[in-house]
């Protein structure tokens, strides 16, 4: 549904909205600024991958990364602190450095804020908080649309079925949770027994 090639044209896209984004708030006149002008015209953003569990290391669950500007690449380990922190405490991580300090670790960032948007969590460095906040929320806000439609345009293609694979089959994680069945599961992950009424409920 959404290939590495195409994922990071997307990336690209929505990384190039947000340093537009960043240069006008950067050269606007401070009265004419809602969140206040940018201190910077960089900034990093860290994007975690909503689709793996929470056991998975957190360097391992990084769906993309995007730098704006000549100093992007120097806000990223901020910005990766952020969703970091947000992903292991299920909120905002600035929650935990202005309320909270008790749970920010050693070498933790002393900076807050993330975003989360429907499942999908940003961290964003830079700028004031408030700022980081809104760049990484639009951000976030941005992808999870972006997905949504490449998902209907995908399942638009291959019209309808069970499993969001090309070959309509479950992936093998699934299978291998209910191997101890035995055979009564069938390769496409249905039972064997009834499979065809639970195939046309898609339940």
């Amino acid at each position: 549904m959404l290939g590495d090639d195409h994922l990071d044209e997307l990336l690209l896209d929505l990384g190039l909205r947000r340093a537009a984004s960043v240069w006008r708030n950067h050269v606007v006149a401070p009265s004419a600024a809602p969140r206040g002008k940018y201190g910077q015209t960089s900034m990093g953003f860290v994007l975690m991958d909503p689709t793996v569990g929470p056991w998975v290391p957190n360097e391992l669950a990084v769906l993309g990364a995007v730098a704006i500007g000549e100093d992007g690449h120097r806000f990223l380990p901020n910005a990766a602190a952020k969703a970091a922190g947000h992903r292991r405490l299920g909120r905002n991580y600035g929650e935990a450095v202005l309320v909270n300090p008790h749970l920010c670790g050693n070498a933790s960032f002393r900076y807050g804020h993330s975003a989360e948007v429907r499942g999908q969590i940003v961290g964003a460095s830079s700028q004031t908080p408030d700022q980081d906040l809104f760049e990484a929320a639009e951000l976030a806000k941005e992808f999870v649309n972006a997905v949504i439609e490449r998902h209907g345009a995908w399942e638009e293609r291959v019209g309808p079925g069970v499993w969001h694979a090309e070959d309509d089959a479950p992936h093998r994680e699934y299978r291998d949770m209910v191997r101890f069945f035995g055979s009564a599961v069938s390769s496409d992950g249905l039972s064997e027994v009834g499979g065809g009424e639970r195939r046309a409920s898609g339940g």
